[in-house]
């Protein structure tokens, strides 16, 4: 008779029990950007609802910037690093392609031997990243788990390029998830468009360097995006999924407290609002305005500081949805710490 593995003896369900941010020092507004291309304030503005965003400076590394918004998550938590079993980073600026820098972050902080990886989800990938924290700790493979969207997304921008110079910011967000008595994070509606994986894209592989002379390669690669594709994609089929979350956690619109959707640009943001019916008493994250589109980072980073200046309070719920390159998607509704 074959042997009985051992069931799991993990939590009922998980929440996220402590978020921290960080933002770089170097604030950009849009009259920097316009050094390198022909537009205008107003024009930005309009497309994308940016005024300003923060770039990181030499110091301020991918790892650097993920230790900063870790402590504070941790602080926020009322944990230690010794208290952290598993860390998960998402990002697609960290330009090593082994060791994986969460391992690296984890030696940092002192967590210890906790487990450790990267995922590449783009601006799904807090999303992602919440998803596997939740069920590590249900499972019973972790007890509390560090997830951080982190970028430094001005090294893979093309100052010159029109569409999208003015958008991408840096900075990180983290997120404890740890055990709970209770239904605090929700069923994750999420998937992948592989077959629209051209509209936003790196403009070059790494391993062109290998096989063609640096001096034939031209500009260091950059991300590049099929702006009105995204857009329309974005507005429309995100909704839907926004909306499936929501069925999935059994609520509607109108017991939302808070919604927070990836920072890529206001007209998205409102768009959706308008589309999924939000009632005027749902305080709406807008980050986007001063921070950029900080992919991974961007909806812990929106979170955190809407906790952090009382447009939302712990306990409020919350939908979150991230989106973005691949295509892929990912949404749930939580409980804010």
């Amino acid at each position: 008779m074959p042997a009985k593995i051992k069931p799991a003896q993990g939590s009922p369900y998980a929440r996220i029990v402590g978020v921290g941010g960080y933002r770089p020092h170097r604030v950009v507004p849009n009259e920097e950007i316009l050094q390198h291309i022909d537009s205008s304030d107003e024009w930005i503005r309009s497309r994308s609802g940016i005024a300003t965003r923060h770039w990181a400076g030499s110091q301020e590394t991918v790892t650097q910037m993920s230790l900063e918004a870790s402590g504070k998550a941790l602080a926020a938590a009322g944990l230690t690093p010794q208290d952290v079993d598993a860390v998960v980073i998402s990002t697609v600026s960290h330009f090593k392609q082994t060791p994986s820098v969460a391992a690296e972050i984890a030696h940092r902080l002192g967590a210890g031997k906790a487990a450790a990886f990267d995922i590449s989800a783009a601006c799904a990938g807090f999303g992602y990243g919440l998803t596997i924290a939740k069920g590590l700790v249900v499972e019973g493979s972790a007890r509390h788990v560090l997830v951080v969207g982190v970028e430094r997304l001005s090294d893979l921008t093309d100052l010159t390029d029109r569409s999208t110079a003015f958008l991408f910011g840096d900075g990180a967000g983290a997120a404890i998830v740890g055990p709970s008595d209770t239904p605090e994070i929700g069923p994750t509606v999420w998937g992948s468009e592989g077959d629209k994986h051209e509209t936003i894209t790196q403009t070059l592989p790494w391993d062109v360097y290998r096989f063609t002379p640096a001096e034939q390669v031209g500009k260091f690669p950059a991300i590049r995006q099929e702006g009105q594709t995204v857009f329309r994609w974005a507005v429309y089929e995100m909704a839907k999924v926004a909306q499936q979350a929501l069925d999935a956690a059994g609520i509607s619109a109108a017991d939302l407290d808070v919604f927070i959707p990836h920072q890529a640009n206001l007209r998205i943001i409102d768009s959706m609002v308008k589309t999924l019916g939000l009632p005027e008493h749902v305080t709406v994250a807008r980050d986007v305005e001063t921070t950029g589109n900080t992919s991974a980072a961007s909806i812990p980073l929106a979170m955190e500081r809407m906790l952090a200046t009382g447009q939302a309070r712990s306990g409020d719920t919350a939908l979150v949805i991230g989106f973005g390159a691949g295509l892929v998607y990912a949404a749930t509704v939580v409980t804010l710490p």
